[in-house]
């Protein structure tokens, strides 16, 4: 593995750092100096300027190919954007549902009019995208979905109930996986479909968070027709098209290592600040090493996959890793804040959704059982 970056790939950055730098005081401004959270509706709309600022100079999506927003970058030159937009303190990404898990796989499995529709639009922050996966009986065990479609004249007649769809109150479209063939149980019969949340029928409850924030939403869809074309991949081969999201998510995609190197480095600034205690400095250290490390395992996955290799079940240790990290440097630096806690405070916000990472995406616990078996080729019992 090349850890060497060329001259090419460091003008790149260099180009990234300084639109970075510039763009985001000037969105700063824009939204009176302080933008308020993307999981509300106001922060909702807030965010979305900059994402618009971002397809405006083909930021959005660096490395999708320019007839779709994007730059042509290598996934090498996607790495560096991450690094330089988490240290330059760029925001939340308010579209990741649909570009770093959406895309992926329409890029996989979509026609190439399902491509030329939906990927310039996503891009460009024009159609929002939710995960409508999770059911009030199936989260982690994804194949316990029991929300149905039936083909009719035009399209599918939907029904079910999907839940904690991230940012789904304020979303237009929605992706998920539908029971097309009503004999069928389990990974079988099930179909990924594109669904428009203003589809008559279809109905969207926002709900709070405990900390005040909407930013979930129940999808409820009953008796009515979706257009036709919405099925991404083969009917009734859904499975292995949500797999492959499945992949993107606990993958490379949605966390890059960018974003815990600069807690990392954030942590130690506290640390120091805090007068350098001696009882915190081994878990600091140790903490720092492993968002090292998070970095180093990615670069040798992306290694693998320009040689023309694939992600694989190994995805499912990456997610472990990040999301156990991410815990973990959030509770340094709780203990370090000590008796100050604010609630709303950077590390304090950032805490409580840190503590989400090991149960979406599919528990770390699932997560843990398909790297024994799959990974490692443990049995079952």
């Amino acid at each position: 593995m090349d850890l060497s970056w060329s001259d090419s790939e460091v003008a790149f950055r260099l180009e990234a750092r300084a639109w970075l730098a510039s763009s985001l005081e000037a969105w700063r401004a824009e939204c009176g100096g302080s933008p308020r959270s993307g999981d509300t509706r106001e922060g909702f709309a807030e965010h979305l300027l900059w994402e618009r600022r971002l397809f405006a100079d083909r930021w959005a999506a660096v490395s999708w190919p320019a007839a779709y927003g994007g730059r042509d970058a290598s996934l090498w030159e996607w790495l560096l954007f991450e690094e330089e937009y988490y240290r330059a303190g760029g925001p939340q990404r308010v579209t990741q549902n649909g570009i770093f898990l959406l895309a992926p796989t329409v890029f996989e499995y979509g026609t190439a009019e399902q491509q030329e529709h939906i990927l310039p639009r996503m891009a460009a922050a024009e159609d929002l995208w939710c995960q409508g996966w999770s059911e009030p009986n199936a989260g982690s065990d994804l194949a316990a979905v029991r929300s149905k479609a039936r083909r009719v004249d035009g399209g599918w007649m939907l029904d079910g109930q999907k839940t904690w769809t991230t940012r789904g109150a304020f979303c237009t479209h929605l992706f998920g996986l539908f029971r097309t063939d009503p004999a069928s149980e389990r990974h079988k019969g099930l179909s990924y479909l594109l669904v428009p949340l203003d589809t008559p029928g279809v109905t969207v409850r926002g709900f709070g968070r405990l900390d005040g924030d909407e930013g979930f939403a129940d999808a409820f869809v009953a008796d009515d027709a979706v257009p036709g074309g919405v099925v991404l991949g083969e009917v009734d081969q859904g499975w292995s098209v949500a797999m492959a999201t499945t992949g993107s998510e606990r993958g490379l995609t949605l966390r890059s290592p960018g974003r815990f190197m600069a807690t990392a480095d954030r942590l130690l600034d506290l640390y120091r600040a805090k007068g350098s205690p001696a009882h915190l400095r081994h878990r600091v250290v140790e903490a720092w090493m492993r968002a090292e490390a998070y970095q180093l395992f990615t670069l040798d996955t992306v290694t693998r996959l320009t040689e023309g290799g694939a992600a694989g079940p190994e995805s499912s240790i990456n997610k472990i890793w990040w999301s156990e990290l991410d815990v973990e440097l959030h509770e340094i630096a709780l203990d370090l804040i000590g008796e100050d806690l604010d609630l709303d405070g950077p590390w304090e916000k950032g805490y409580q959704f840190a503590l989400s990472g090991p149960i979406y995406a599919g528990t770390n616990e699932i997560q843990r059982n398909i790297a024994a078996e799959r990974v490692l080729g443990l049995p079952r019992r």
